[in-house]
């Protein structure tokens, strides 16, 4: 559903259905998933000009228009970059999509799991633990309720990563949500196999708050409002469904 919101190709019938049917609820949801993806490249060139040269991209879903290993190696052009998705219907046209690229992989795994990831023998080979790295955890978080210990799973994965290690972060927020907007997720959530957490922002910046670990500014923002790369009236623009985002550094 992302990728076809983005204007992209690499999408399912399914995916079309289920974003016309949110359209006609709520019509900012194509103009927040852009936003959303506008953040993610501003956020990784910004990362890779720190000077990281290797990121971690969990729940990345299907391929899509402009990802995080061309984003980053349009500044790095030796950036390593492993994708981590759970759906087994992601790893084959993944991996078509990267033939030939020696610095990019995909695997099969479970944000739930982050043992399992960072273990894991591509993650390993591909990834050098020891220097800093980029964990990018991109509109996933909000897929994982608090039952599944969604807090942490996210401080294991900070916690293996050295110093001057990034993550870069976005979730959907209940704050502000309009009423008849929060009926409507109600019904859906009844029907999705994995529902929607929406968490309000206070929450939301608990995944954040974690001991050696600082906020880049302008902090924890709303996701079209961090670090635009112009001020304009869409910088400004308030959406139905309010979507935060921030990047981390670790100390």
């Amino acid at each position: 559903m992302y990728d076809y919101l983005l204007g992209g190709t690499n999408n399912y019938a399914v995916d079309r259905a289920a974003a016309a049917e949110g359209m006609k609820y709520d019509p900012d949801i194509r103009a927040v998933a852009v936003a959303n993806r506008s953040f993610l490249k501003r956020a990784v060139r910004y990362v890779a000009e720190q000077g990281i040269t290797q990121f971690l991209d969990v729940g990345t879903g299907l391929p899509t228009e402009e990802n995080v290993h061309e984003i980053a190696q349009s500044v790095a052009p030796n950036a390593r970059t492993v994708y981590v998705d759970n759906d087994p219907n992601v790893l084959p046209l993944a991996q078509a999509l990267i033939v030939g690229d020696e610095q990019t992989r995909y695997i099969e795994a479970d944000l739930r799991d982050p043992h399992g990831i960072l273990t894991h023998p591509v993650t390993v080979r591909h990834l050098d633990h020891s220097q800093p790295w980029c964990l990018v955890l991109c509109s996933v978080l909000h897929f994982v309720p608090d039952a599944d210990d969604a807090y942490g799973v996210v401080y294991r994965l900070m916690d293996a990563m050295p110093p001057g290690s990034y993550m870069i972060f976005t979730h959907a927020s209940s704050t502000d949500i309009d009423p008849r907007l929060q009926e409507i997720v109600t019904r859906t959530n009844a029907r999705l196999r994995v529902p929607i957490t929406y968490r309000p922002i206070e929450d939301i910046a608990r995944f954040l708050d974690h001991p050696g670990w600082e906020m880049v500014q302008p902090g924890l923002v709303d996701v079209q409002r961090w670090q635009p790369e112009k001020v304009s009236d869409d910088d400004a623009t308030s959406y139905t469904i309010r979507v935060m985002a921030g990047v981390a550094v670790r100390r």
